[in-house]
This record gives C-alpha cells, structure tokens and sequence, in this order.
C-alpha cells in the first residue's frame, strides 16, 4: 500500500500518522465507521488521545480538495493508457441524515424510493460525486472510482448567508472546470443523466471537454447558423433551418438505422439495439446555442422506450456514445457498494467541516481499496467467494475489500511476539474460518 505515500505531504506529520490509522481501521471495522468504532477495532479504546483523531475531521487543516486532485492522478496512472480518453461519470446521491444540528441537510426527493407514479421524500445531504470509469483487471468489468465529491445544498441552506444560493448545476460546473486544471492536455469524456442537460450549462463546459448525457425527443434543432452575407448588417444570426423533432424522426422511413450490439444494458447482456445519428444546434429562446451530435437509440424487440442522447464532441463516434452512456450505471452500483461495504449513511459526525471530510474520504477510500486490490491481483489470484450454492466467476468489490482486511490483518498479527504470555495457539484452520468471517463482514 505504498501508493499512500503521494499523499503525506499534504498533512503534518502528526495528522499523517492519525490518517494511515483511521484509513486502516475504516477498512477493518464492520457496521458504523464512526471514529469510536474504527479505533475500537485498532486495540486503540483506551487511548486517552482519542480525540486528537476526532480532530483530523473537524479541527485539522488540510485540504479535501488537494486529496481528490492527487487520487484523480494516481487513478489515471494506474489504470488509463496516455493514449486514452479519461471516462468520468458525474452524479449526485441523497445521504440520508436526520439532525437539527446538521446545517446543510434538507429534503429531496429519494431516487431509490421514487418511482414515476409514486413520490417520496427524504430528509439528507446532497453529495455530488465524480467518478473515474474505468476497467478493472480483477473486475473483468468497468467499475466506478470516486475520486471528488462535493456537497451541494438546498436553498434553505443559504437562507441565512448574504450569498446567492449555488445550484447542482454550479457544483458540476465548478467540479468540471476544476478537473480540467487537473488533467491539462488529456481528452477528458464526461457522462450525466438528464438532470445536467441544460443548455448555459452545456455551453459552459463543452470547450473543456466532452459532455455526453439525455436529450428529449422534443428538443429544438437546427441547422448550424448560416454565414452572414457580404455587407449586411445586424445581428449575426444564432441558428439556421429547423431540423425534424427526434419523435418525428423515430416514425420517419427515411430515418437510416444501424444495428449494434450492446455489451450489458438493462440486465441483459449483448442486447442488439438500432441508432441513428447527426449533428445539430440544440437552441431555445433566451439561452446560448450549443452544437450536439443527437444520438437516437431504439430497441427493435419493442421492450424497450425509445431513447436519445448527446455529445458536445460533434466527431464523436455514435457506437462510443451509448457505450459511454451505457458504463454510467456503474456510479449508481458504486452509491449502493459504498453504503453496504463501507458504511456511508453510518457516521455520527455534527460539525460542518467533519461532514464535508468525512462522506468524502469514505467515497475515496472506495478507490484506494480497487487499487490495492490491484496491486494484490498483480502478485496472487484475486478469488471470489464462492459456495455449492452460490457460484461466482468474477470478484466483486465485496471479494477486493476482504483482501485488503487480510492483508492488514497479516500486517498486525506479524508483529506479535511467540513469546508473549497472551498468545492462545489457534488451529490454522480455525483461524482461517475466522479470519474470513471478519473480512467479510459487512
């Protein structure tokens, strides 16, 4: 796990050395990762320090924003060609929290509760994560690495501040520009749901990179705007001819389709779908124009709604549109591998900066164990638990994290004297069982 060492030098040494064990302990620890529990499973409870390791959270200066820029750059080197477009899934989560004392919490919609007909509400702070998608050697699959993750309030948030209130939309728009600073030079492709289909805010970020996310059948295209002719005067014109409405294109003979195959989408592997494509300027009054590359998708079984997309790269492939689009379900699958495996929604802490530290490093921490299982896969088969009546051909991040426990686990118990009058001789193979046990509890 030396690859923890591109961070030290953004912590004081004392807050460095209280770091490696928090991230040791919010590895091994089951359940809630509160800091009483991780340093209750370091033998560290009776610690009269304790809350030097609270403060690491709430009081000590560092800077989350620096950690996220640093893991960007270790992820990208671990696991990118040069070569290559960097993917990178942009999303936002609801992390359930009740508290009057949490100042940031409101009440939002639940996009795991909801349903098209049926509403409901959760009380919680809003995190918007971007995640590096990329595929794993011991996955066999793409997998998504969170890397920065901001808080997005409410507007009752800023009730009481002399600032303006900072939308979802502001958060991606700074979070974009901010990753551009950090990869200069790179092709950088980023995928969104429909939420971040907006035109200011396609016309903000289509120059640092490729935006691909959902277009409605009904959006207003156009033809590019024509040039202005020799000495006329006035405004220069924005648009040019109206292009069909995608639903009117869908019915349309005319309409030239491909097949392709799609490798997994909607739980079926290797669905065979047709697209269609083009280019146009995606225009509505009032707001900039933005030229799109309009991708339509339809399932020829009928199973399926018809469906459109975008990319603000006009040269962009229409087969690597979808597929972009397609990997964005990995950042829903890390959401939920998160607060199974590492206890986002568990932590207990009420100060403003703890909250902002905290759901962060556990997002991040998400990452470093993908890398480390990497490195482990690079020098021992990474195995995936399996039964008589449970058979797994590919490990899944439940199969990484009870990895990196063992190897933490072997890392402690080497260290333990055989001289030592509370030694109890285990079995090998009981304590095989247990070990097991532990690593894989949830």
């Amino acid at each position: 796990m030396s690859s923890l060492s591109v961070f030290a030098n953004l912590f004081t040494r004392p807050t460095w050395a209280r770091v490696l064990l928090l991230i040791a302990g919010a590895i091994l620890v089951p359940g809630r990762r509160t800091v009483a529990a991780v340093l209750r499973i370091l033998g560290l409870d009776q610690d009269g320090d304790f809350a030097t390791y609270h403060a690491v959270l709430n009081r000590a200066r560092w800077s989350s924003r620096a950690v996220a820029g640093r893991l960007l750059r270790l992820l990208v080197a671990s696991f990118v060609p040069a070569d290559a477009a960097i993917l990178i899934g942009l999303d936002d989560t609801i992390e359930r929290r009740w508290g009057p004392r949490i100042r940031a919490r409101g009440i939002y919609r639940d996009p795991v509760r909801s349903s098209k007909a049926h509403l409901v509400k959760t009380s919680g702070l809003r995190w918007l994560s971007a995640m590096l998608m990329v595929r794993v050697p011991w996955a066999g699959r793409v997998l998504a690495l969170p890397f920065l993750t901001v808080l997005a309030p409410s507007k009752r948030y800023y009730a009481d501040q002399p600032r303006s209130p900072k939308t979802l939309l502001d958060c991606a728009r700074q979070a974009i520009f901010q990753i551009r600073r950090w990869l200069p030079g790179r092709r950088i492709v980023l995928v969104a749901d429909g939420a971040f289909a907006a035109l200011d805010f396609l016309a903000a970020v289509r120059r640092h990179l490729c935006l691909v996310t959902r277009l409605r059948l009904d959006a207003n295209l156009f033809d590019p705007a024509p040039p202005r002719p020799p000495g006329k005067r006035g405004r220069k014109a924005v648009r040019g001819k109206k292009q069909p409405k995608l639903a009117r294109r869908l019915l349309d003979p005319a309409t030239i389709w491909e097949q392709h195959t799609v490798a997994l989408w909607y739980g079926r592997a290797n669905r065979v779908v047709e697209i269609a494509s083009g280019t146009a300027v995606w225009y509505h009054g009032g707001l900039p124009p933005v030229p799109i590359r309009w991708l339509l998708v339809r399932d020829p079984s009928g199973e399926l709604e018809p469906q459109a997309f975008l990319a603000t790269d006009l040269d962009a492939a229409p087969a690597d549109i979808l597929q972009w689009f397609v990997h964005r379900w990995q950042v829903e699958v890390t959401f939920e591998e998160t607060r199974a495996h590492l206890g986002i929604e568990t932590q207990r802490q009420w100060s403003d900066l703890a909250i902002l530290r905290t759901t962060p490093a556990l997002l991040g921490l998400f990452s470093l164990i993908v890398l480390w299982a990497n490195d482990i896969a690079a020098t021992q088969p990474l195995r995936p638990r399996t039964a008589a009546w449970y058979p797994k051909a590919l490990p899944t991040f439940s199969d990484a994290i009870a990895a990196v426990r063992r190897q933490i686990w072997a890392h402690h118990s080497s260290f333990m004297s055989p001289k030592s009058d509370e030694l109890v001789k285990i079995p090998a193979e009981l304590w095989h069982r247990m070990a097991t046990a532990l690593s894989h509890a949830a």
